[in-house]
């Protein structure tokens, strides 16, 4: 095997394709060969390294230098001074303000020394096309033992022990799951993974299935040979085009080393895995609407029971788990289950994977052991809130979530106490809001996405969902009576109780979480016709208040339509005939000087 002085480790995730990733790795390739290094120096693309807010990043090994933020017109530079010279480029590090001087290891990084890796071992460090890296990495090995050395009991037994619950959003134990399957009568049984991701703000499993496919793949073959299932199948939404083909480039390299196919490893176990593509329909992260896709009907939930573990997939026994939950799997078989169960809280084991984003410094994909409070997530390793702006409050658990607000900053996440908070776990979307987001216009914004997304096939979320969208709209634009608060939480209740599947049920828990914390936001709204966060355009003046003006001339600066006058030394005007109500003068004032 050929060995390098140096390798660069490339983000290949989408967040730093999207700000240009790609093209920094061509430049580094380009500038490599024409400096003649081609045979010291490895570029290698990643899957996401997880710091988004940084991308494109880079990590140079083996010093370990973590560079952020680069373009092609650094390379020059970095080849140069750092792969020639031996000189790190201090202006493309990572710096906290007031940071220590030195070169910073990824582990003295806060986004990085918080989180505790098991479904991201691989992320950043690995080749995700490439199945000897993940090999190398102890790939494959729990399998080989699961099939090899284990019973499929033994198998059960294990992931009992681990506590392991689903990270899909139910939270359900996956081996009570696995044992119900395997104790279903039937010769044919499948194996589904859920990696249609749909909610706002997530890309959870988009960055695990971009970063190591291997290990859901692992996972999956594990569950197979608990439950007896001879194929598997990944319903993936056809948005995440990266994901799917890293996929399938692993299942073909898989079944070329004899890890999928027949007689998988001499052990006289058969398994097959395909991806199958979904439309991007939300109400299809539901399992049985997903098992209605995969079997070529329209996706839409039906009643339960028979539960899919009895009749699943074609009216066969089916285990059906998110991405997170398979890519456990592989170290909780290779550690045992009870080195995961000392990880987390009492109820809820081991790790959560959650997509931090919204208004904090350090978006990316954060993975902490269970029970770490929303404080260390969003000011330890998300860096609180730019431009020293107050939190707010955070969205758990997407459409179907809450938001939780400022004074449970301090609450462990953990299954039961984000419930009893009034959120949902989720698949673990995190959305962190600051002072700036009206909860009125932010509840009416999931309802939106609940009413569009929902199915049709029940009334109460079909039509229920609808009347609730149209009363907070009426809401957000000033029209709103007082008899509308009490029809909310009538409407919610009644959804919640009769909705068919969890899209309905939950759809109206972000009404419910703004109603139990902000419901001051509904009165002003109602009351005053006023928008404490003004954001709701139809309830804002657009009328600079002289006293409270500084004369900066900063919304002059930032008007797209000209309709601010200015001069040094004069308060502001609106022409309020030219005005657009884009809220740019808002946005850029920092006196509060706009009403």
């Amino acid at each position: 095997m050929k060995t390098f002085r140096s390798h660069i480790l490339v983000c290949g995730g989408t967040g730093c394709h999207a700000g240009g990733g790609p093209l920094v790795e061509k430049a580094l390739i380009k500038e490599i060969q024409r400096r003649g290094l081609a045979d010291e120096i490895k570029v290698v693309e990643t899957g996401c390294n997880g710091y988004c807010a940084a991308g494109p990043v880079a990590v140079v090994y083996p010093e370990g230098i973590f560079y952020q933020r680069l373009t092609p017109q650094d390379v020059p530079e970095l080849v140069e001074e750092h792969l020639l010279k031996g000189r790190p480029i201090e202006r493309l590090f990572y710096r906290e303000p007031a940071e220590k001087e030195g070169i910073p290891e990824m582990r003295d990084i806060p986004f990085f020394a918080h989180q505790k890796l098991i479904v991201l071992r691989n992320k950043g460090l690995i080749d995700a096309e490439q199945i000897d890296e993940y090999i190398a990495r102890d790939g494959y090995q729990a399998a080989a033992r699961a099939l090899l050395d284990m019973t499929p009991g033994d198998i059960i037994e294990q992931i009992k022990i681990s506590g392991l619950r689903g990270r899909g959003g139910g939270g359900f134990p996956t081996g009570t799951k696995w044992s119900f399957c395997a104790a279903a009568s039937g010769d044919i049984k499948y194996v589904l993974c859920n990696a249609d991701e749909g909610d706002p703000g997530a890309f959870m499993d988009r960055s695990v299935l971009e970063s190591d496919p291997h290990a859901v793949l692992e996972g999956m073959l594990i569950a197979a040979r608990a439950i007896g299932a001879g194929q598997g199948y990944i319903y993936c939404r056809a948005e995440y085009p990266l994901a799917v083909r890293r996929l399938n480039i692993a299942i073909e390299q898989a079944r070329e080393y004899g890890l999928l196919g027949r007689d998988i490893l001499d052990s006289g176990f058969d398994f097959e895995v395909e991806v199958y593509q979904g439309a991007g329909a939300f109400v299809c992260g539901e399992e049985t609407a997903l098992m209605a896709s995969i079997e070529g009907r329209r996706g839409m939930p039906r009643t339960r029971p028979p539960f899919p573990a009895v009749s699943g997939l074609w009216g066969r026994p089916t285990v059906l788990n998110n991405v997170e939950t398979y890519a456990n799997v592989p170290q909780i078989i290779g550690n045992g289950g009870a080195w995961y169960a000392s990880i987390g809280t009492e109820t809820s084991k081991g790790t959560k994977v959650f997509a931090l984003t919204g208004a904090v410094q350090n978006i990316g994909l954060v993975e902490v052991p269970m029970g770490t409070t929303l404080r260390t997530i969003i000011h330890d390793i998300g860096g609180g809130i730019p431009d020293k702006k107050r939190f707010k409050a955070v969205q758990l658990g997407g459409p179907s979530g809450g938001c939780i607000p400022e004074q449970y900053l301090d609450l462990p996440c953990d299954y039961e106490a984000i419930v009893q908070a009034g959120a949902i776990m989720g698949s673990g979307g995190m959305i962190v809001m600051d002072e700036d987001t009206c909860m009125v216009d932010m509840a009416r914004f999931f309802m939106d996405f609940v009413q569009d997304e929902s199915c049709g096939k029940c009334t109460p979320c079909r039509e229920g969902t609808r009347r609730m969208l149209e009363i907070l709209e009426r809401i957000c634009q000033g029209r709103g009576e007082p008899e509308d608060m009490e029809l909310l939480e009538e409407l919610s209740t009644i959804i919640k109780d009769s909705a068919l599947c969890g899209l309905g049920q939950t759809g109206p828990n972000p009404v419910l979480s703004t109603f139990r914390y902000f419901r001051d936001e509904y009165e002003a709204h109602i009351f005053e016709k006023r928008c404490p966060a003004k954001r709701c355009v139809d309830l804002v003046r657009f009328v600079v208040d002289p006293d409270r003006c500084k004369m900066c001339g900063l919304c002059f600066k930032a008007c797209p339509v000209h309709a601010i006058t200015w001069e040094k030394k004069q308060p502001a005007w609106i022409d309020r005939d030219k005005c657009v109500k884009c809220l740019t003068c808002i946005t850029q004032c920092k006196f509060d000087a706009i009403d």
